[in-house]
């Protein structure tokens, strides 16, 4: 390998939004996560919308039958 050329490559701690931590090697600096093996709900058994957009509540206003209430 040239020297000089290739990027850092150290121990990083990986922080997910449910509390989950870990530690990994990367060139990134920090990694942060939204959702990790501990908390997908394929893992967990449990059903869970992920919606950080707010996407699933646009979708049901859109589609909404006004006539049906």
């Amino acid at each position: 390998m040239k020297a000089g050329i290739h990027p850092d490559y150290h121990t990083v701690t990986v922080v997910c939004a449910c509390g989950n931590t870990w530690k990994t090697r990367s060139t990134a600096k920090a990694i942060h996560l939204e959702i990790c093996a501990k908390c997908h709900p394929y893992f967990t058994g449990k059903q869970k919308l992920v919606d950080t957009a707010g996407r699933v509540e646009r979708f049901r206003a859109k589609y909404r039958n006004p006539s049906a209430a």
